[in-house]
């Protein structure tokens, strides 16, 4: 399937590893120009050896900026003032018991999590409403729907990136341009499989993973963490031309974890 995407412009927020690098290298097999985001220039450069030797001919560019302040998302605006797709990927986490949590770890969590989102998105939507086309994408969590009592201020930020990705979703009625959410479940990034490994350290990974999905995701119908393309694969497509009628949605791909019919 031809998604259209050749050509088009992408910016994918930290992009030099987990679900933000397979995104980036998805979109980059379909034909668009992706520069990939990080803080630093080695993890950026980093990446672009890995997404090339994967992608050969891909049309890779690098963007070294910290997009969880404010003088970060200044500095991308800066360096890349047009875009044909935003994918807000960038995003924190920490394990903490409500009670333990401090004000300065929510507001870390929400001057990450969310206005990093926000600040690109106010932004880039303008110039999209002005060309009559775009994407807009954000990636929410599992989370945002059922909370995670051991990351309540991710769980609270990742629902209210919801609210703001359907809030720009109405600025576009009548013109080409999409703003929608992504809800993955719980992912097999660096980062998740480390996580799992330190609570089993006795066990193979396979086995480990195993457990703490029957153990801590047991609502899980695929019965396993998902892996990272997976998520890409849905994002490529609610970043192409065959996406033109979804608009504010929030589209899960969780596995089933969330207990839901609709």
């Amino acid at each position: 399937m031809d998604l259209g995407l050749e050509g088009a412009r992408a910016l994918v927020t930290a992009s030099t590893g987990g679900i933000g690098r397979e995104i980036a290298r998805t979109l980059a097999r379909e034909g668009a120009i992706v520069h990939v985001n990080g803080r630093t220039a080695q993890a950026v450069d980093a990446a672009l050896v890995d997404l090339r030797e994967s992608a050969p001919g891909a049309r890779l560019e690098g963007l070294v900026a910290n997009n969880g302040d404010a003088r970060g998302c200044g500095e991308t605006i800066a360096l890349l003032p047009e875009i044909d797709i935003l994918v807000n990927n960038l995003g924190i986490y920490e394990s903490v018991p409500f009670t333990q949590t401090t004000d300065a770890q929510w507001l870390e969590s929400f001057e990450v999590n969310v206005m990093s989102g926000v600040r690109l998105g106010r932004h880039y939507i303008q110039g999209m409403l002005q060309r009559g086309r775009g994407r807009i994408v954000f990636l929410s969590s599992e989370a945002a729907i059922v909370p995670a009592p051991e990351l309540p201020h991710y769980s609270a930020s990742k629902s209210m990136l919801l609210s703001v990705s359907r809030t720009l979703a109405e600025l576009t009625r009548g013109a080409a341009v999409t703003v929608n959410a992504v809800v993955p479940g719980s992912t097999r990034t660096e980062g998740v499989r480390a996580f799992v490994q330190e609570l089993f350290p006795e066990l193979p990974y396979e086995e480990a993973e195993r457990r703490f999905v029957a153990e801590n995701r047991g609502t899980s119908i695929i019965a396993r963490l998902i892996d990272p393309v997976e998520v890409a694969d849905l994002v490529a497509f609610v970043c192409s031309r065959r996406a033109s009628a979804i608009n504010g949605a929030a589209l899960r791909v969780d596995g089933g974890i969330v207990r839901s019919i609709y």
